[in-house]
């Protein structure tokens, strides 16, 4: 693996928080293509969080203490940056446990180089584009990363130069290239729900993961009996006009964007969260027979591709290594389940949906159709783009190296979720048995946000995984 230089630190403020918080703003510049750094740079934002240490009346600074290492935070995604990290459940956790964390936005994403519409069409034509946002998957984020402990471990003494990573759903994906790769800049590795499908190829990737999705729209209809009634009405009034109803934000609301919520019925509250949407909808068309503009800027806020779009475009290509292309990989195991997600054809629109008599239609999970970018103002004008992602086999290099994952002698902890709509538990389980020494707590009690939404009880199973003995 070729060697990484460190990054250049452009900038860095420091800022004390309510709540004893020391929160530092990090921006780094790196090469925007690491295999041809002559062809310029990016700029990369991350933030650090430790103990604010005031010093005792009468002494002029805090006593010193022993330096900490690093835990870097990795979110899910992709095209999601670091979250805030006051409010994260990981930051309490790893300060308490010793550590600075570190939030990273990943490279466009956040306020590190954001893909947004004119960047990319700034490229040039589509060909250029493809390959512009080629260097926005795994293997340039390991590098970005890489490059970030350099800088900032320079001048510490070896035993604190390595750093500890903690990878959510894609984060985890990250975290295995980042194994792949650079193992020897890693202290320990943990993982939520992101033991990738290293394995797989996309079409069995989605294949799979399309009966997890069937079985949480049975349990969101079970929950919620009147929505059967209630979505199917939505729907009928959305094919009543072939272009749908104009949303607020330049998007259009059509059958594709609303069976599309089920984005969030893997989640702590997703099913809540949908039913809460269907309601305010169904009210409007109950009162008004139209959709008011606070519903419609309620559903905007659901799917974030318009703000996210990274999410949408490189979303299949996260489950291509070298020689294989997604080929609208969703799309394509959709037709295995048609009489379930028949409405992800392009033409459904053009289908009248029935008058009368019940007809349940159920949503979509973490899936991107093509369908999708010609609803949200952001994502049409790179649907060229995404046709072309969409075909294109020739990446530079595999996201894992299986042989180094199988030498790992990195300490590895990961909490699987047994019923996770987002990452198959079986291709969950090959990827950890391709992992030498990784330790793996699996639970049918949480969802895939459960470090969110539980953060308590998941970051009590990973430190159990690392701290306790088994005999």
């Amino acid at each position: 693996m070729s060697s990484v230089q460190p990054a250049r630190l452009v900038s860095s403020r420091s800022h004390i928080h309510p709540g004893g918080f020391h929160v530092t703003e990090l921006f780094f510049e790196v090469p925007k293509n690491y295999a041809h750094p002559e062809d310029g740079t990016i700029r990369l934002f991350a933030r650090s969080i430790r103990r604010h240490e005031k010093a005792i009346p009468g002494l002029s600074k805090p006593i010193d203490e022993p330096r900490k290492p690093y835990l870097v935070y990795l979110e899910g995604g992709p095209g999601f940056g670091g979250p805030e990290p006051r409010g994260h459940p990981v930051s309490n956790r790893a300060l308490d446990a010793g550590y600075i964390v570190l939030y990273v936005d990943y490279r466009g994403t956040g306020m590190s180089n954001p893909i947004h519409t004119d960047l990319v069409l700034n490229q040039g034509d589509v060909n250029l584009q493809v390959e512009y946002l080629k260097l926005f998957r795994a293997d340039s984020i390991v590098r970005d990363l890489e490059a970030i402990r350099l800088c900032l471990t320079e001048s510490w003494e070896p035993e604190y130069q390595t750093w500890s990573i903690f990878g959510q759903s894609f984060g985890g994906f990250v975290c295995l290239s980042y194994l792949s790769k650079y193992p020897q800049g890693l202290r320990e590795v943990f993982m939520t729900g992101g033991l990738a499908p290293v394995k797989r190829q996309p079409l069995q990737v989605y294949s799979s993961l399309y009966k997890k999705v069937i079985d949480r729209n049975n349990a969101y209809y079970t929950k919620y009996p009147e929505d059967e009634e209630n979505v199917f009405r939505i729907a009928r009034y959305l094919t009543m006009d072939e272009q749908g109803v104009p949303l607020p934000g330049g998007g259009t609301f059509t059958v594709h964007r609303l069976l599309g919520l089920g984005m969030a019925f893997g989640c702590h509250g997703g099913l809540d969260a949908v039913h809460n949407l269907i309601l305010k909808l169904i009210s409007d068309l109950d009162q008004f027979n139209y959709f008011t503009t606070p519903t419609l800027m309620a559903l905007e806020r659901e799917v974030p591709f318009d703000t996210n779009p990274v999410y949408a475009i490189l979303h299949e290509s996260i489950y291509c290594a070298r020689g294989v292309a997604s080929n609208w990989a969703a799309l394509q195991a959709a037709r295995k389940f048609d009489e379930f997600f028949s409405w992800t054809e392009p033409d459904y629109l053009r289908v009248s949906l029935p008058l009368h008599g019940k007809h349940r239609l159920y949503f979509s999970g973490e899936m991107v159709y093509p369908c999708f970018f010609d609803t949200y103002p952001t994502l049409r004008a790179l649907k060229p783009a995404a046709e072309a992602l969409a075909k294109h086999s020739n990446w530079a290099e595999d996201l894992y190296d299986e042989g180094q994952l199988r030498r790992n002698e990195v300490p590895v902890y990961a909490v699987s979720y047994i019923d996770d709509m987002y990452v198959d538990i079986e291709a969950a389980r090959e990827t950890a048995a391709l992992v030498k020494g990784i330790k793996v707590h699996e639970t049918n009690q949480l969802h895939h946000n459960a470090v969110r939404a539980k953060g308590d009880e998941v970051l009590g199973m990973l430190f159990r995984l690392r701290d306790d003995t088994l005999d």
